[in-house]
């Protein structure tokens, strides 16, 4: 099966994966670690209980043997000695002991053997606790040895306790019938059994080879009555119990330690099959979790991807795209709130850049017209009107003026109405200096009446207000009442509050640039009436340089600059006294000196003012010529400012076509041709030629009106 891994990109996919694994392993892991110590210390316990209850049947085992050997060996000395002498034990005796001895015989105190079943080794000399134990009419129990065998058990009696010289019966106890008896051998199957003697000395062991577990076990073993313990033999870990059986006082053993083991691969078997079915559990619990982390991720992650990309979309300005989720949960509802919200963002949106536009068109005119045009132009994109009118009223007074409206989607559409206004509706209008609706035709008041052809059914009416003084009405018409809502009044409202600012800073900067123009003017004409014979000469000049530079093309500013500059260039002449300027004769040199320093008074006298700095140029260079000959800087070509080339040709011709106290005024054609003379010397060709361009316009004017007054 193939996963596919691009859902992992995601943080929150990551995330989840990683809850939905470390939910389902971890508990299933601690789980089975738990539940693994648990059933490996319940099976250590078991197994040390068994091998506890198969220790105390082992050593209940041995001395009953023990003692049933020492049954059948009274047995024997009963028959031997009931005082009809020394026989032979019967053949069906005899089959019964050799089950349980391998030899049995009477040993005399003469030394003297006679064996009753096969043949039995001398057995180690008795000590003299072992030949008091004997008198006592008990039977002594010894063990020879051996490597790797089974130890040779003797039992040892005498015939007759009340006789000793009678005789001792020896007999070498059977292996089989005591160790292991076959079907009625109490130990558990897998189990290992060790017989110790109270000198640690090993007379069985199931186990090859020497004593398996460390000595130090085997000291712990002699020092205590019994326990358990652990040990490795190479690679095989062991478990042990060991319990003592004491037999002193039957047949003088100060005890046997009985030591069974069992390997811990066989006690823990049944977690042999667990460890191999536990990494499949797991394995499922993994591919089950990674199946259902998938889909839950994905079920979540979609939406969640799709509401993302929608985010990024709004943020690239696209408000048009919507969110499709079909989850049937709360992805579904979000991705329809968030829809809706990118429907109200982008027209929010849209609103703010348009009234932004609309802002800055109105708040950077300068000029009544053009506020007026963007508003009739913009407004019906920021609201879902049907028509926009303006009203504005004159500046000195609040009842009348001009409302301009626009009703279709052409210029042509729009047109000018007269509007007054009465007592009633300035009160009604000042009441509700924030909006007022009017529904019609229920309420339409006289001052908009222009508007009563256009079938609206509903005017939503903003006074704006200057200074306390009512200065104009933005309205707008609705065919259907419910297209308005109350986010568009708030909006609306601001956009009037800005209209009013606007046209109050235009009606100011025209009060102010009409100042301006006034204050030039005169102080042209202040100027001019120092001398009778420069009387209009700065308006004249400074008239057919515009037209020159009009001819040329400049822009506005620059023929704003012409202007002032024209109307200011002889400013100068304010330092010239009146004898000079009004003399009839040739000038002297000393006096044509004076004359030219006019040009530098002016330059000096308008360098302080910084709104002037264009026009210093043209005050300061207007006596350059072309070729360099000129004053006062002797400039040539178009080292000389524009406007300064340009006032050089129009300051010549008017100087030469007006009467001066020296001469006459020259006629218009002659000062035509000196002009076009003196082209590339004195004046500059471009110019000339515009200049030229100029006259021919004037002729054609002058021969179109003499031919309509021929024909009056």
């Amino acid at each position: 099966m193939k996963i596919d891994k691009t859902f992992l990109r995601s943080k929150v996919a990551r995330r989840i994966f990683l809850l939905f694994i470390s939910c389902a392993l971890l508990p299933i892991t601690v789980l089975a670690v738990l539940s693994f110590r648990h059933v490996t210390k319940q099976l250590n316990k078991q197994s040390q209980e068994r091998l506890e209850q198969a220790a105390k049947a082992m050593s209940m085992h041995l001395f009953e043997r023990l003692l049933f050997l020492e049954a059948g060996m009274e047995m024997v000395a009963s028959n031997l000695g009931d005082g009809s002498g020394f026989q032979t034990p019967t053949l069906e005796i005899s089959e019964r002991l050799k089950e349980r001895f391998e030899g049995l015989a009477l040993v005399m105190d003469s030394g003297e053997t006679a064996p009753l079943i096969d043949f039995v080794p001398q057995p180690l000399p008795e000590t003299k606790g072992e030949a008091e134990h004997l008198r006592e009419g008990k039977t002594l129990v010894t063990a020879k040895i051996r490597s790797h065998r089974p130890a040779v058990i003797f039992m040892r009696r005498l015939l007759d306790q009340t006789d000793p010289g009678k005789g001792l019966l020896v007999a070498r106890v059977s292996d089989y019938y005591l160790w292991r008896r076959g079907e009625e051998n109490p130990l558990p199957p897998m189990t290992e059994l060790l017989v110790l003697d109270h000198n640690g000395g090993v007379l069985l062991s199931t186990v090859s080879g020497p004593t398996p577990f460390p000595q130090g076990e085997v000291e712990n073993m002699m020092a205590t009555h019994s326990g358990q313990f652990e040990w490795r033999r190479g690679e095989k870990e062991y478990v042990g119990r060991f319990l003592s059986l004491y037999m002193e006082k039957e047949f003088l053993l100060p005890k046997w330690v009985v030591v069974l083991c069992e390997s811990k691969a066989h006690v823990l078997a049944p977690m042999a099959r667990f460890k191999h079915i536990f990494p499949l559990v797991v394995l499922l619990a993994l591919w089950v979790v990674l199946l259902l982390s998938i889909s839950q991720i994905r079920r979540n992650l979609v939406p969640l991807e799709r509401l993302q990309e929608g985010t990024k979309r709004i943020a690239a300005r696209d408000f048009s795209s919507r969110v499709k989720v079909n989850s049937g949960d709360e992805f579904q509802e979000l991705a329809e709130s968030f829809n809706a919200m990118a429907s109200r963002l982008g027209k929010q949106f849209n609103a703010l850049t348009t009234m932004n536009e609309i802002d800055r068109s109105i708040l950077s005119a300068l000029d009544t017209r053009r506020i007026v045009d963007t508003i009739l132009n913009r407004m019906r994109e920021l609201f879902p009107c049907d028509c926009v009118a303006l009203a504005l009223f004159d500046a000195e007074s609040s009842d009348a003026g001009l409302m301009h409206i626009q009703y279709g989607q052409s210029e042509g559409e729009n047109w000018l109405a007269p509007v007054r206004l009465n007592t009633e509706d300035i009160e009604k209008l000042e009441d509700h200096p924030e909006q007022l609706l009017l529904d019609i035709p229920k309420e339409f008041p006289e001052y908009l009446s222009p508007l009563a052809e256009l079938d609206v059914e509903l005017l939503l009416t903003l006074p704006m207000f200057v200074g306390g003084r009512l200065s104009g009405l933005i309205v707008l018409g609705y065919l259907q009442p419910e297209a308005l809502n109350e986010e568009d009044t708030v909006q609306a409202r601001q956009l009037a509050d800005q209209v009013a600012v606007a046209i109050s800073n235009a009606r100011l900067i025209e009060e102010l640039d009409e100042l301006n123009w006034g204050t030039l003017y005169a102080l042209a004409r202040a100027i001019d009436a120092k001398s009778n014979w420069t009387a209009g000469h700065s308006e004249r000049v400074t008239e057919l340089a515009l037209k020159i530079g009009q001819a040329m093309g400049l822009d506005q500013n620059k023929l704003d600059d012409l202007h002032r500059g024209g109307l200011l260039h002889d400013i100068g002449k304010i330092g010239i006294p009146p004898e000079i300027l009004d003399k009839a004769g040739k000038l002297t040199d000393e006096e044509y000196q004076l004359m030219r320093e006019h040009v530098r008074i002016g330059a000096r006298i308008l360098e302080p003012i910084e709104a002037y700095a264009g026009i210093v140029p043209v005050v300061l260079h207007h006596h350059e010529y072309y070729d360099g000959s000129g004053y006062p800087d002797a400039l040539k070509g178009e080292e000389i400012d524009l406007g300064a080339r340009i006032f050089t040709v129009a300051d010549h011709y008017d100087a030469l076509i007006s009467d001066r106290p020296y001469r006459a005024g020259l006629p218009r054609e002659k000062v035509i041709s000196f002009i076009r003379e003196d082209t590339g010397t004195k004046f500059d060709p471009i110019v000339v030629k515009a200049f030229l361009e100029v006259m021919a316009q004037e002729d054609m004017e002058l021969q179109s009106q003499a031919e309509a007054a021929a024909d009056r």
